[in-house]
């Protein structure tokens, strides 16, 4: 079933070279908006808390080897299967806490956090740039004014603010003037944005926005791609796809073609029709699609017998996975947390495990780079696909007790004052 659903996809990206350049979407985008969901409110409770915990134990799983080789982790951690601790430095945009226990999670989940809150006040029929902008700097300036609340001789409550403050100061001097209209003050900022580099900065936050649009893809990524401020290029793209991909994965009985589908099917903005250059995002898909082709094809023509080709792919050893690294490896960015590498990253890990939950995050955990992103937006995709109750049990209460406890992120309130949100409106 995996090789069929693979060719299937390979021949389908192959048509879609003609036949996606249509300047009309494929559905009435307003008819989707206004079409009832079909999951009960039981399951929409599931899948919105499965997106956000099965996104945190992504993050989890990587936190402690961020941006770390393979070589370092497999030194270290050998073949990473399960959540660690995380031995390691604080910063801002990964963990707050050092020595954070096994579970604790970086930026990956506080953004999650911060769109949640977001969206648990918002009219699921347009969003609001400005609006989330707004919210973005009243978190900052609420950092910033924390340093005159704190008396103290020592340095440390300051260091501990600041970390704070600089998870978000490159976020602020793009939003400030855009919540201002100053066009200039925002492309500027937009431009310098971590340097200019074309970082995945909605892709941070881009499974919330797809679960708050359950079964409505087209307008997940009509959404997402407004609130892409930080996004450039087809990284805004990229952005958007990926909270279509999560709306998708929240359909009932959802399948891996319906949702690897969205890649291709999905282009309100009309990146098939860009002159000379085309779909970005495309290519990366039929790239991830050749080296999953490619990988499994290597490792079967190892096997001497079909049990040892079943047996291979059961064991997922770092001998299986080795080839894919390799293929991978060859389309490496300058920073790792480039979004074209993530998304060819994310895509690959995802088809190559045929969407196994444990597996595909073992899959980019293992192989390195900005792994907790990955493992953080792949985990927030199969989370919304299978549910929370679906999801590794040992992982997801430790997860949920240690963001709870220890970071003060309370996972189950988040998700229970979204659904309750969605639950308003749509129901």
């Amino acid at each position: 079933m995996r090789n069929k659903i693979i060719a299937s996809l390979l021949l389908s990206a192959a048509v879609c070279v003609y036949s996606c350049q249509s300047p009309e979407t494929k559905k009435d985008v307003a008819e989707e908006e206004t079409k009832p969901l079909s999951l009960s409110e039981g399951e929409l409770q599931d899948k919105v808390l499965g997106m956000l915990v099965g996104s945190a134990i992504g993050d989890a799983m990587g936190a402690p080897t961020e941006m770390w080789s393979r070589e370092m982790i497999s030194a270290e951690y050998g073949f990473v299967q399960d959540l660690d601790s995380m031995v390691r430095e604080v910063s801002p945009e990964g963990i707050w806490k050092a020595n954070l226990t096994a579970g604790g999670t970086t930026d990956d989940t506080r953004w999650k956090k911060l769109a949640f809150e977001y969206l648990a006040g918002e009219n699921p029929k347009s969003l609001d740039p400005k609006q989330f902008a707004s919210h973005i700097l009243a978190q900052f300036d609420g950092y910033l004014a924390e340093y005159k609340t704190i008396e103290s001789e020592t340095a440390e409550p300051f260091e501990a603010n600041s970390l704070k403050v600089g998870w978000l100061q490159e976020w602020a001097k793009a939003a400030r003037p855009y919540v201002k209209n100053d066009l200039n003050g925002y492309q500027i900022g937009l431009s310098t944005f971590y340097g200019g580099e074309m970082v995945c900065a909605g892709l941070l936050y881009a499974p919330a926005i797809g679960a708050f649009f359950p079964e409505k893809p087209e307008k997940a990524y009509s959404e997402a791609f407004k609130l892409a401020l930080f996004d450039i290029g087809y990284a805004k793209d990229i952005t958007a796809l990926s909270a279509a991909m999560t709306s998708a994965a929240m359909k009932k009985e959802a399948t891996q073609t319906e949702v690897l589908d969205v890649l291709r099917s999905v282009d309100p903005e009309q990146y098939y029709g860009a002159r000379l250059v085309g779909r970005s995002s495309y290519r990366i898909l039929q790239t991830a699609l050749q080296i999953v082709q490619e990988a499994k094809a290597f490792n079967e023509a190892k096997a001497t017998t079909e049990d040892e080709r079943i047996a291979n792919v059961q064991k997922w050893t770092p001998e299986y996975l080795q080839p894919a690294f390799e293929k991978l490896d060859q389309h490496l960015q300058d920073m790792p947390f480039h979004a074209g590498e993530i998304h060819l990253q994310v895509l690959t890990a995802m088809i190559f495990a045929d969407f196994d939950f444990e597996k595909t995050l073992i899959f980019l955990v293992n192989y390195g780079r900005d792994n907790d992103t990955t493992a953080a937006i792949a985990g927030g995709i199969l989370g919304a696909y299978y549910g929370f109750d679906r999801l590794p049990e040992q992982m997801k209460n430790q997860v949920l007790e240690v963001n709870k406890n220890e970071l003060d992120i309370d996972l189950k309130e988040l998700s229970e004052n979204m659904t309750e949100n969605l639950l308003r409106r749509y129901k």
